[in-house]
């Protein structure tokens, strides 16, 4: 078994392809409508769905804001450059919730990026 993908429900697609494109670097791996269901999934990552995790968004197309709910934590990318990703993120207009430092207790350095939903992405500094 391996982990597949990772689903988040989106209520502006485009805003959140381009901020998972353009801020993080992901491609558009695959895109389909289902007009019976009235809903679209994208899937996005930095590699071939058949070895790498990828992430899905799923537009409800007649939902345009969610609740993100306190159960749910983030998604986390690992980056050689934390400052430059971060300061990437901000050129593009989107919000660096944490600037990039030591975790608490610990050593390895972490910042968190916010998505146009709200949802919380770790960036970790890999020596």
């Amino acid at each position: 078994m391996r982990m597949l993908h990772t689903m988040l429900r989106v209520g502006d697609l485009g805003a959140s392809k381009k901020f998972y494109t353009e801020a993080l670097g992901m491609k558009v791996l695959r895109e389909k409508e289902y007009p019976e269901g009235k809903f679209t999934l994208c899937f996005l990552g930095y590699g071939d769905e058949s070895t790498n995790t990828v992430l899905e968004l799923t537009y409800n197309w007649d939902r345009t804001a969610y609740e993100l709910g306190d159960a749910f934590g983030h998604i986390a990318l690992g980056t050689d450059d934390i400052a430059g990703a971060c300061d990437k993120v901000r050129a593009l207009g989107y919000r660096v919730v944490r600037e990039p430092g030591p975790m608490k207790h610990g050593t390895t350095v972490i910042a968190f990026v916010e998505d146009p939903t709200g949802y919380k992405i770790e960036l970790i500094e890999r020596a």
